[in-house]
């Protein structure tokens, strides 16, 4: 039987069914959600908020208990979409604020404009540029230096234990 699921801030209500993942919910109102992973909860790129509703869900595993542990926007409410399965009615989900970039490329792109919403790191969460802020090549530079893309070898590394 399908649960209802109500998203925030676009206020669009869809189905999913019973035992579904809100990460198929977002999937299916085509909702830009970068799954690095691919639905196995160890990056943080379906990272929602649980405005309401968080008890209709099912709990939190030990595999996203630590991948959220490591997101710096985090917090009480938050979940990994492709964890959070629906169990009941009454699941109200906001997506987190910005843009999750693939790469230093993209950063690249945009230099010399200013950042439209924040863009965020594809594993952490972490704001790198924040909205408003101009995108420099210094910015750019300070960025790669701190930051690492190698995305296959943080999966290659990451167990499921």
């Amino acid at each position: 039987m399908a649960k209802t699921v109500r998203l925030e801030p676009i206020a669009q209500e869809t189905s999913v069914e019973t035992n579904g993942n809100l990460l198929s919910v977002l999937i299916n109102k085509d909702l830009d959600v970068l799954r690095e992973c691919g639905g196995r909860g160890m990056c943080a790129t379906c990272h929602v908020y649980v405005t309401d509703g968080m008890e209709a869900l099912s709990p939190i595993n030990r595999r996203e208990q630590r991948t959220l542990e490591v997101i710096t926007t985090c917090k009480t409410n938050s979940r990994l979409a492709c964890q959070a399965r629906v169990l009941t009615n009454g699941v109200v989900v906001e997506l987190p604020p910005g843009m999750y970039i693939n790469s230093i490329q993209d950063i690249e792109a945009l230099i010399g404009r200013r950042a439209e919403q924040d863009l965020l790191h594809p594993l952490t969460g972490q704001v790198l540029v924040e909205s408003g802020k101009l995108i420099t090549r210094s910015m750019l530079k300070q960025i790669q230096d701190s930051t690492s893309f190698k995305m296959g070898e943080f999966f290659s590394m990451s167990s499921d234990t």
